[in-house]
């Protein structure tokens, strides 16, 4: 290997030849291998990153181990951010035979370290990447100013650990489902639990960019893509592959694993002429015309027929709180809390040596000594493990007693009732109750190919648990999505801000959020979504002049 005068930039040849760098090395080759046998890398496509772990170092200023396209990229921590090292492997190698000493060695602005020494006829000179930039932080690289910002988005909005590059053939294919997607959206799939932050009734959303003749030409619209999907960790590049993300390699290996599953579960659903992106799977929908015939489709938005043949079907989102918009009140206030009241003892003392419940405590916990701070009525300190199982115990069914009591909606208490609300349903102990109108409008909407999404302040588990157990049977199948107060306070339009970029919508208008609570009402429309304020039997009375359409069935939506 050429080596040039490390000394001269101020970099320690010892720490390029050291362990990290090594281990490092050793895992680029070895995984290359693995993904060329999988069809990511071969020819001259594909490359993955990965920072290598020196706990020593601060993560972001850790270097990156880089490799052109086709290789692996690795970052490895030095001590000053300003001289940031990447080793890159060389394009030339080819991807099964690539050895650890197939390195570049490159300064954080472009300069080259050390070379790999040319190999024998008929391999060609080392070469450099086209793809390398894209990875790269942000810094003065002199392969000049556009080509620094994707690497910075990747890596430091993202704290990313490794970024790999996949040219597999589904990753290419599954953005010619349909040539004008932005998106790719999937949803009750399996493996969609490998994505982070996500589950099976989730729809999972990758945008999609359009392919440039040269690597280096993505940087802008990939970073634009990164920016306007906040929840996403891979974007798709139509007729090119995918660029997917992690917080350490193997994060980023185990969920280009799954999305490359689900591309291609997506693509043979398709050629089944089934929907991957409706929580049934059933049929695509689109427009059928010959030359004497052609069908109309109902615009979702305007409710009237629309006869053009070549218009797409409108997207469009409905949103819907639970408690007096879907579900009685009543449920709520005198079947739910009471459960979760009369069982919390119960359930703690079952299952408190469970990850589960010691995350609880942990949650309760937190937010106990935020109470106390605060003076909240009903706080009362929650002893340490050490003072015994029995004591941590009685605290806590005091405090949940309380919290119950004052109706808070807090993501602490709603973790916990879900569990505890689960085993009701599991035992057969509670059954749900929803509207006679609902389980209808559910499956209308669905079937002209509205999105439907829970919002509400119980957790995602309690929701999924109530309408998967109804008296008109498992409605889950109608829902693409669940959201809770993770996500944000039900009152704050941040909250239906973040809902509208978690859903990828443009327009914010796209969205109908139905509630029965004014201030939840006027947050939504703050944030630009449509909203309508539901009229059910128990419900808190309106203020006048609100302002908010009304409904008293969902039929009249």
């Amino acid at each position: 290997m050429a080596v040039a005068a490390a000394a001269m930039i101020g970099f320690p040849q010892a720490y390029l030849e050291g362990k990290e760098v090594k281990e490092t090395s050793s895992l680029v080759t070895e995984l290359c291998r693995h993904f060329y046998t999988q069809g990511w890398v071969s020819g001259t496509g594909g490359s993955i990153t990965m920072k290598v772990h020196d706990a020593s170092i601060p993560k972001p200023e850790q270097l990156i181990v880089m490799s052109p396209s086709g290789s692996l990229h690795l970052k490895v921590a030095f001590f000053n951010s300003d001289s940031d090292f990447v080793a890159s492997l060389n394009l030339c190698v080819q991807k099964e035979r690539m050895q650890p000493e197939d390195m570049y060695i490159l300064s954080a602005n472009g300069s080259i370290i050390s070379t790999p020494s040319p190999k024998p006829y008929p391999n060609k000179p080392p070469k450099c990447t086209d793809c390398a930039p894209l990875f790269m932080k942000n810094r003065r690289l002199s392969l000049g100013k556009r080509l620094r910002k994707l690497g910075y988005k990747a890596y430091e909005m993202r704290n990313a650990g490794a970024v790999i590059h996949s040219h597999g053939m589904e990753s290419c294919l599954v953005t010619m489902l349909n040539p004008q997607a932005k998106e790719f959206r999937i949803t009750h799939m399996e493996m969609i639990k490998g994505i982070q932050g996500h589950g099976y009734y989730d729809e999972l959303v990758v945008p999609i960019i359009e392919n440039t003749a040269y690597e280096n030409e993505l940087t802008d619209s990939l970073t634009k893509a990164i920016e306007a999907y906040p929840k996403a960790t891979a974007v798709l590049v139509r007729n090119h592959g995918v660029y997917i993300w992690g917080d350490s390699w193997i994060h980023a290996k185990t969920q280009a694993e799954c999305y490359h599953y689900l591309f291609d579960a997506a693509i043979k659903l398709h050629q089944l002429g089934l929907d991957a992106a409706t929580p049934d799977h059933g049929p695509i929908r689109r427009t059928i015309h010959s030359q004497n015939q052609i069908s109309t489709k109902l615009s979702v938005k305007s409710g009237v027929k629309d006869s053009q043949n070549e218009t797409e079907w409108p997207r469009r989102c409905i949103v819907l709180d639970i408690e007096g918009t879907t579900t009685p009140i009543t449920f709520v206030t005198d079947v739910l809390f009471p459960y979760a009241r009369e069982n919390v003892g119960k359930h703690l003392n079952l299952t408190y040596d469970t990850a589960e419940t010691q995350e609880d405590i942990k949650l309760l916990r937190a937010q106990v000594e935020e109470d106390l701070r605060q003076g909240v009525t009903g706080a009362v300190p929650i002893p340490h493990a050490d003072e015994g199982k029995e004591k941590v115990i009685a605290a806590m069914v005091s405090n949940v007693e309380a919290m119950i009591r004052a109706d808070r909606k807090i993501t602490a208490l709603k973790e916990l009732q879900g569990h505890i609300w689960r085993t009701g349903f599991e035992c057969n102990e509670l059954k749900s109750v929803v509207f006679e109108d609902v389980a209808d409008a559910l499956e209308k909407w669905h079937f002209s190919g509205i999105k439907v999404y829970i919002y509400s302040s119980g957790s995602r588990l309690a929701q999924k648990l109530l309408f998967g157990n109804t008296d008109y049977g498992d409605l889950r199948k109608y829902l693409s999505g669940f959201f809770d107060t993770t996500i944000g306070n039900k009152k704050e339009s941040k909250s239906y801000k973040e809902i509208t970029e978690t859903l990828g919508m443009d327009d914010p208008s796209d969205i109908l959020f139905v509630t029965d609570v004014y201030q939840e009402a006027t947050a939504a429309k703050a944030a630009g979504l449509e909203a309508i304020i539901s009229i059910r039997p128990g419900n808190a009375p309106l203020p006048e002049n609100h302002g908010f359409k009304t409904v008293t069935s969902f039929s009249q939506i």
